[in-house]
């Protein structure tokens, strides 16, 4: 399946009760296989898990731990980027080439790179003394 196709699918299973705002994402990994997931939301809004978030936590959850490409949509008038919190996300398991493409239900597209959607990203090699 592709990325696209992919994530718009599970946009459809998105939770978002409160904003009325459906995304959804799908990410590649180096093996071909493709992890989706969607927005949730609950009571406590804004408190919820963007769709970044819950393909990355099945990404992990399958045991891969790197991706190779990134789709999110939803429902906009111009691609809507992702929130700062999953641009770090995104570049924990994204090398800085990585494509990241944002598109509309309508098909707009557009596509970065990760080191241009999170330039200066914080990574690990901070962490070392």
């Amino acid at each position: 399946m592709s990325l696209k196709n992919a994530a718009i699918a599970v946009r459809e299973n998105a939770y978002a009760p409160y904003s009325q705002f459906k995304v959804g994402a799908a990410i590649r990994t180096p093996s071909g296989a493709v992890y989706s997931g969607c927005n949730v939301e609950n009571a406590a809004y804004p408190e919820g898990t963007c769709a970044e978030a819950g393909a990355i936590a099945a990404m992990i959850a399958a045991g891969e731990t790197e991706l190779v490409a990134a789709y999110v949509v939803a429902g906009a008038d111009k691609p809507v980027p992702p929130c700062g919190g999953c641009r770090q996300k995104l570049a924990e398991f994204a090398k800085g080439d990585i494509e990241i493409t944002m598109a509309t239900m309508a098909g707009e597209e557009q596509v970065i790179r990760m080191d241009a959607l999170l330039p200066g990203a914080f990574d690990a090699a901070f962490l070392k003394e």
